[in-house]
């Protein structure tokens, strides 16, 4: 049955954090390019200033069915259009607090991606991992459902290919665009010694939980 791809329900099951995001703190994106809405192919290792990138399961399409039956009953999967939605509304104050690229990422087709961003009228581009490239290069958290491998739901800040934060698990994920912004702020002048280190040589120091 076909739902309101808009609309959460009020008892969602809530993601635990099972510690698979972990190792992303301080890591490197790596030298992976993959196929954006735009019709570019984006490495975002090689991208200077500070970029967001969300990790979601999948969008749904109007009128069409969840993947499986118990979709909802998924913890973290329900989501997915309110969260891409909520990034668009904030698109140009996450600018305007210094971030230069935003990215959503899933494992579906770039087809499929293209009509998503279309739809939503995006102001930045989707990218497709569809052969799990970075999911796998970065050993991103996943969860199967139908025989397919879809990321679980997380955003990281990084920095000319530093992550600076993680935010997982990501819940309710019609917040995670209001919470990254807010993270963003809140951390500006970090984001900006963290640069000014760069620009003079020297070692980063770690930014992490806790």
């Amino acid at each position: 049955m076909a739902k309101d791809l808009f609309a959460l329900p009020a008892d969602l099951p809530v993601p635990v954090d099972d510690g698979a995001a972990q190792h992303l703190w301080n890591g490197r994106l790596p030298d992976v390019e993959l196929v954006a809405t735009s019709g570019a192919r984006v490495n975002l290792g090689g991208l200077p200033g500070t970029l967001v990138l969300f990790c979601y399961p999948r969008t749904g399409r109007p009128g069409e069915p969840a993947l499986v039956d118990d979709w909802d009953l998924i913890p973290g999967a329900r989501g997915c259009t309110p969260q891409v939605c909520g990034f668009r509304d904030l698109y140009a104050e996450l600018q305007q607090a210094g971030i230069r690229h935003v990215f959503g990422l899933s494992t579906q087709t770039p087809e499929y991606q293209r009509e998503a961003a279309e739809r939503l009228h995006l102001p930045f581009p989707l990218l497709s991992d569809e052969r799990l490239e970075l999911t796998r290069a970065l050993q991103l958290p996943t969860l199967q459902v139908a025989g397919q491998v879809l990321t679980k739901r997380l955003t990281l800040v990084a920095r000319a290919g530093r992550i600076l934060h993680v935010f997982y698990p990501v819940f309710p994920p019609d917040q995670s665009a209001e919470r990254t912004l807010s993270w963003v702020r809140e951390n500006r002048v970090l984001l900006q010694e963290d640069e000014g280190r760069r620009s003079s040589g020297a070692t980063s120091g770690r930014i992490g939980p806790g």
